[in-house]
């Protein structure tokens, strides 16, 4: 199925960031928030990242004005009946979803492609909350999306080669590179970067180097742009936190359980360059 219109439930950093990007790409956007006020506060957010790009002029005021005029927005899933894809990107939590999904039942067109934008939940359990599993999967886009290039596709043992097809080339179209995930905790990406980054934690804890040093011999001796707590510092601690928790809960490895003193900064707000401070000041 050729994808040309797409909703997105969920306009915050990442459901604005996907449909920012969607409509910069052509395609008709429908997005949905809780109420009024999160959508203003998301749309305002679209303006904002569309008025960089004026002005370091690589759009033009009527490009963006354009891209603007293909987003609608409401308060409704129901809104999204007339969509050909379905974009889930609220917060990372697993009750959550499961009701939005319940609500995508009800709405979406018995040929609609279901997709969440998770990065650590399982696709093979939110699958089970829609009409048709063969047309559902996973699509993790990367903080800030319209920078990064990567979009990890998750397909679940349900999901048909039709629904990955129409995906892919959704995905190139928004001009990113999708890489196919099975349905594995962390998927890709996060599977490889969360124990690298509990490494270094424990690695600092057990004195083998500060954390200046540590940043620093991974950014000169392996060509890193950030040392692992820059990383973490930027991602989030509680992000962190959250998907190793969820790793450990599926692997039970110890080099995926969160380190003491990543629980004890996130229980003392420090949350990383978000709050101002975490395991460096800002």
């Amino acid at each position: 199925m050729e994808i040309q219109s797409v909703g997105i439930i969920g306009c915050g950093l990442m459901g604005s960031g996907i449909a920012q990007v969607a409509a910069a790409s052509g395609f008709e956007i429908r997005v949905v928030e809780i109420s009024d006020e999160f959508l203003e506060k998301g749309i305002g957010r679209i303006r904002k990242g569309l008025d960089r790009l004026v002005k370091k002029e690589k759009i033009t005021s009527e490009d963006a004005d354009a891209v603007l005029s293909r987003i609608q927005g409401g308060t409704s899933v129901a809104d999204l009946a007339p969509c050909d894809l379905i974009i889930e990107a609220v917060t990372e939590n697993l009750e959550t979803k499961v009701a939005v999904f319940s609500q995508v039942r009800e709405a979406a067109r018995a040929d609609a492609i279901i997709g969440s934008n998770t990065s650590s939940l399982s696709i093979t359990r939110l699958m089970t909350e829609v009409e048709d599993p063969t047309r559902f999967l996973g699509f993790h886009f990367f903080n800030p999306v319209p920078v990064m290039k990567l979009v990890e596709v998750v397909k679940t043992l349900a999901t048909s080669q039709e629904t990955l097809d129409s995906a892919f080339e959704f995905t190139r179209k928004l001009g990113k590179t999708p890489v196919l995930c099975e349905d594995r905790t962390g998927f890709l990406v996060n599977r490889l970067l969360i124990p690298y980054l509990l490494d270094a934690v424990r690695a600092w804890e057990n004195g083998t180097g500060s954390k200046e040093d540590i940043d620093l011999a991974m950014k000169l001796g392996c060509g890193y742009p950030m040392g692992p707590f820059q990383l973490i510092d930027f991602i989030g601690l509680d992000t962190i936190l959250h998907i190793a928790e969820i790793m450990y809960e599926e692997f039970k490895e110890a080099r995926m359980a969160p380190p003491p003193t990543l629980k004890r900064l996130v229980m003392a707000g420090r949350l990383g360059r978000k709050s101002g401070a975490g395991f460096y000041e800002y």
